[in-house]
């Protein structure tokens, strides 16, 4: 009896894989390239819970993992590195100076998704000697730079 039900059991499973793939319900973000992300985006970065901007930047992106940048307001270009992976490109920066917490290095690490033509996703800077409140996390979002 064990046998049937685990065997009905996969034949489900394997009958539901195959029903999404032939009705063309493939997930179309899991093909995104890094070339559907070249350009230059204007990006905002706003708290976890909140649509109010806090720092805005600009970002310059490339067909490939070689030559991202971030430029941050009235700063020199930071270089970013590049992990893409499915859907979702992550991006890490630094060490570089805050520019919320004025005299403190940190680091980021972002994941973003082309969604609609919007980069959508999360940063999470670690800043380096500031006690309990070393990790924070922020909303990021992008849309191309004119």
């Amino acid at each position: 009896m064990r046998r049937v039900f685990l065997l009905c059991c996969t034949a489900a499973l394997v009958g539901c894989y195959g029903s999404r793939e032939e009705a063309g319900e493939a997930d179309e973000a899991a093909t995104m390239s890094l070339a559907d992300m070249a350009g230059k985006w204007a990006m905002q970065t706003m708290a976890e819970a909140s649509d109010s901007v806090i720092v805005s930047y600009e970002m310059n992106a490339t067909a490939t993992t070689e030559g991202w940048t971030m430029t941050l307001p009235n700063r020199e270009p930071v270089s970013l590195h590049i992990v893409p992976g499915g859907d979702s490109v992550i991006t890490h920066g630094g060490p570089y100076e805050s520019v919320l917490r004025p005299g403190v290095t940190v680091t980021t690490e972002s994941t973003t998704r082309l969604v609609d033509g919007v980069l959508q996703g999360w940063v999470v800077a670690r800043y380096q000697g500031a006690g309990a409140d070393s990790v924070m996390r922020f909303r990021v979002r992008g849309t191309r730079a004119p």
